[in-house]
């Protein structure tokens, strides 16, 4: 419980930054090249443009941040299903704008922004939070990604003999004391696995 507490509010706060940048272009765009006066589609062509851009800094912020235990060594992959996910809410907000221009009628500006940054916005951030968790950075995906080299370096470690070291002791008729003169070197196999017959030879 008290991950997923951590999760949410770094989650908003990278989510603020995006907000930031998502409504300042779009306000940006829709006043000026992108008005309606300009373009009829203006408005709807300037979320598309400030939502990609907000994509982009919330992958950067989530990846490293939020999820960052949880991130894949294949960042490529990584990329493409949380611009799935983000296209999924970004598609939530236009429909928001949407219904509220063409089908509601409200095309002022204060009636697009509470369109598409209110009621978009807590809509797409509930459904972008979900399958970030449980999908893009599922803890069951960390491992997907691992390089075989890496396993196979494992499988080895764990089932290669451990070599060691015995020495044998003699005694010489000068001093009358012990003295290690030979020394030998026996594979022991860990733990469930036998050892091949003759292995306890000394060279």
């Amino acid at each position: 419980m008290r991950g997923l507490v951590t999760q949410l509010g770094r989650f908003g706060a990278v989510g603020l930054i995006g907000l930031a940048i998502d409504v300042g272009v779009f306000n940006l765009l829709r006043l000026t090249v992108l008005s309606p006066e300009a373009l009829h589609e203006g408005p709807v062509v300037a979320k598309i443009i400030s939502t990609s851009l907000a994509i982009v800094a919330n992958w950067v912020g989530n990846r490293y941040w939020t999820f960052g235990p949880e991130r894949r060594p294949h960042w490529l992959l990584e990329a493409v299903e949380f611009a799935l996910v983000s296209i999924g809410g970004m598609l939530i907000a236009l429909g928001c704008l949407w219904v509220s221009r063409y089908g509601l009628g409200f095309t002022s500006l204060i009636a697009d922004n509470v369109a598409t940054n209110v009621v978009g916005l807590v809509l797409g951030t509930a459904f972008r939070f979900t399958f970030y968790r449980v999908w893009v950075f599922g803890p069951h995906r960390t491992d997907s990604g691992a390089p075989a080299q890496a396993r196979v370096a494992t499988s080895a470690a764990t089932t290669a003999p451990v070599a060691t070291v015995r020495a044998t002791a003699e005694w010489t008729s000068s001093s009358g004391r012990p003295t290690w003169s030979s020394r030998r070197v026996v594979p022991t196999a860990p733990a469930g696995v036998s050892r091949p017959a003759g292995s306890d030879c000394a060279p």
